[in-house]
């Protein structure tokens, strides 16, 4: 268990901190912020400016659905808002607003077809329920090492159709390039990495410019907005975008699904008894889990927000980790339900940037929960879940459990 961080001692806590979110239980912070404070001042530390922190649920929708006084071409992270911009801006679809925004999205979302995703899930399918059959085998195996981390790494290089050669190389920067799995990973080593991953994709839109290829490469090399091609800039931001969305986040996700599910023994017992569906548990696994911790926006103009007023420049940050946890809008928030509905989670955002992801996300969830039910009959935590170093990302990377057969 990690150790409860004082929400007493709330104002001394720096959020931009890794090391907070990786080692301590922010629960009660959030609690308390949600119900004394749900628009908080954070004040400058460690060099950064001072942002404000957004915590309750119908805050979080009103700043996602408002684009125009809450603005992403700034920077829709701490990491790149706290130094005053991103060089993505325009070119990324998660800092990019306005037409551009829509013109590009859609290019991307027309080539997620029905076919594309129901061809998709079946190889997601085969592939959870062998990575799992062979973690029984074994009985004892790191979760997200040994499973979480193979799915969602091979959908994402499946739909940009990255060589099998390349795909842990791709992996390790995907996991590096915002997070870490240990303390002693710095800011440098992050943009190294993302570096790295833009490199990569620009060599390969280059080769796939002029092909006729239907991976989302290919499509975004080759396609046309008004008549004019993408920028290579444009090309290769948004399959970092697509990395980085589609991989550790679904990781994060299924590890931790499997520890709540650990912990958790009555809700395990109904997922196995089969008297909760697939869908409603996905939704709660993916609230529960919640691994992107954070959003931000820049205010454009002054605005009203929880009860306080912000100004235009300012940095607003929206956590998903306590909007997901709000009382006001989940009865019984701190329980791990796997039948709650509604269930109006903001693990994917809202409003114009919901993640272009998400029903990749809940395919590789509910492969993943179906799996455990139909293969193994119990789930035994055996060693020192570790949580993943970020202040952006959050949750389980590493799990070692013994998985004992249903049969």
């Amino acid at each position: 268990m990690l150790p409860v961080l004082d929400p007493d001692q709330v104002e001394s806590l720096d959020l931009t901190s890794p090391t907070i979110h990786a080692e301590g239980d922010l629960s009660a912070v959030w609690r308390r912020l949600r119900s004394e404070h749900p628009l908080y001042w954070h004040p400058p530390m460690g060099g950064n400016p001072g942002f404000w922190v957004v915590t309750r649920h119908a805050d979080a929708v009103s700043v996602f659905r408002d684009g125009r006084r809450f603005t992403s071409t700034s920077g829709n992270v701490l990491e790149t808002l706290l130094v005053g911009g991103d060089s993505a801006t325009g070119k990324m679809l998660a800092v990019t607003d306005g037409p551009r925004h829509t013109e590009v999205r859609r290019i991307i979302t027309g080539a997620l077809t029905p076919a594309v995703f129901d061809r998709l899930a079946r190889r997601i399918e085969d592939q959870v329920r062998r990575l799992v059959a062979n973690a029984l085998e074994r009985e004892d195996c790191d979760f997200g090492d040994d499973v979480a981390a193979q799915v969602p790494l091979a959908t994402i290089c499946d739909t940009l159709a990255v060589p099998d050669s390349d795909r842990a190389y791709i992996h390790r920067l995907g996991s590096t390039s915002v997070s870490s799995h240990g303390p002693a990973h710095t800011s440098a080593d992050g943009w190294n990495s993302k570096n790295e991953i833009l490199a990569y994709f620009i060599e390969l839109a280059e080769e796939r410019r002029g092909g006729d290829a239907d991976d989302l490469v290919s499509i975004l090399a080759n396609a046309r907005v008004k008549g004019r091609p993408l920028g290579t800039d444009e090309i290769v931001f948004n399959c970092y975008s697509l990395i980085l969305g589609g991989d550790e986040t679904t990781r994060l996700a299924m590890t931790g699904a499997v520890l709540a599910l650990a912990e958790n023994q009555d809700q395990w017992r109904a997922l196995r008894a089969g008297e909760v569906g697939l869908d409603s548990a996905v939704e709660e696994v993916l609230r529960w889990t919640t691994p992107s911790r954070h959003l931000g926006r820049l205010a454009a103009e002054p605005a009203d927000l929880g009860g306080g007023r912000v100004e235009a420049g300012d940095i607003v940050t929206v956590w998903l980790a306590s909007a997901n946890f709000d009382e006001r809008e989940f009865a019984r928030s701190e329980r791990f339900l796997l039948d709650r509905t509604p269930n109006r989670h903001l693990t994917f955002a809202y409003g114009p940037h919901f993640c272009l992801g998400a029903r990749l996300g809940r395919i590789q969830l509910a492969a993943t929960l179906a799996a455990l039910r139909d293969l193994v009959g119990g789930i035994e935590v055996t060693g020192t879940p570790r949580r993943v170093y970020s202040n952006f990302l959050g949750g389980t990377c590493n799990l070692p459990v013994r998985l004992t057969s249903a049969k």
